[in-house]
């Protein structure tokens, strides 16, 4: 790669980033790279992003940033032959954790010199792209509220997910797939993805491959407090299939009732809620750049 263009959001993960454009630049001259930068301001930025890209057609555009960064960079180069990278930089950092990018940045870096491309599966949620995970209920409550607040950080967003599981009420919903009942009653959360965990390391879907051409819905239905220790220790061992509170169906398409106007995010962006998600699988449609060499897959 040796055209790149640098997104960079100077505020996720509560990481100081003043001398990180100069260390960039300073890289970039080194390996004999042509790059421009762009960061974000929280501002008409993906039209402004989409412009830069359309101006200086860059073979790479690197996310510097959190999942909200990824997932902006995700969006303006889907469907196309520009490859993203991501410099984890945020608080969770949780596609490129599932996509085994080191998380340290001098390791993240040399995979711009050194890499593979490889196409992963995206998701078609009511007409919005999501790349990592969109979910419904308690972990997107968590997610409003992280967003809403002024720290950054997982400390931030674990003290907030402790305050509000002691008051969290569960909300109703039905899931049908090829006019199939799924799943119809209460739970506490509902989360759609291909990949296999969050940002902080739950794994949710342990055995989720992410260019498979299918999906996962993972339900967690209500369940006693004195059981919320018991499911944390199965989510930190990939072992979340084996509660009994725990349901998860392979998709390529799904509906979504949200009855009671539960709490939505999408690759950690609140959105408003509706009373219906429909969700497609898009195979292979993001083409990503990854460290090489890597463990071998079968074509």
């Amino acid at each position: 790669m040796k055209k790149i263009l640098f997104v960079v959001n100077p505020i996720s993960g509560d990481i100081d980033k003043q001398d990180l454009e100069e260390t960039l630049k300073g890289f970039c001259l080194n390996q004999k790279i042509s790059a421009e930068f762009y960061k974000t301001t929280g501002e008409q930025d993906e039209e402004k992003l989409k412009e830069k890209i359309n101006s200086f057609k860059p073979e790479a555009v690197v996310a510097v940033g959190g999942d909200g960064t990824v997932s902006l960079v995700a969006k303006q180069i889907i469907n196309t032959k520009i490859a993203l990278a991501i410099i984890p930089q945020g608080s969770g950092n949780g596609l490129s954790k599932d996509l085994d990018i080191p998380q340290t940045f001098e390791e993240a870096l040399q995979v711009l010199v050194d890499n593979r491309v490889k196409a992963i599966d995206t998701l078609d949620v009511n007409g919005e792209v999501s790349i990592h995970i969109c979910d419904m209920g308690f972990n997107a409550l968590v997610v409003k509220r992280f967003c809403e607040g002024e720290t950054r950080g997982p400390g931030a967003y674990a003290w907030i997910a402790m305050q509000e599981f002691m008051g969290y009420t569960t909300h109703r919903y039905i899931i049908k797939s090829k006019g199939q009942v799924l799943f119809e009653g209460e739970a506490f959360m509902v989360t759609v993805t291909n990949a296999k965990a969050f940002g902080s390391n739950a794994a949710i879907n342990p055995n989720g491959i992410i260019n498979d051409g299918c999906f996962e819905v993972c339900v967690m239905e209500p369940f006693p407090k004195t059981s919320s220790l018991g499911i944390l220790y199965r989510l930190y061992t990939d072992s979340i299939d084996e509660s009994v509170y725990t349901q998860r169906f392979s998709c390529q398409e799904v509906i979504i009732e949200n009855l009671d106007d539960a709490q939505i995010q999408i690759d950690g962006e609140p959105i408003e809620p509706v009373k219906q998600l429909t969700i497609k699988v898009q195979p292979r449609t993001l083409n990503v750049l990854l460290p090489n060499p890597i463990e071998q897959e079968s074509a």
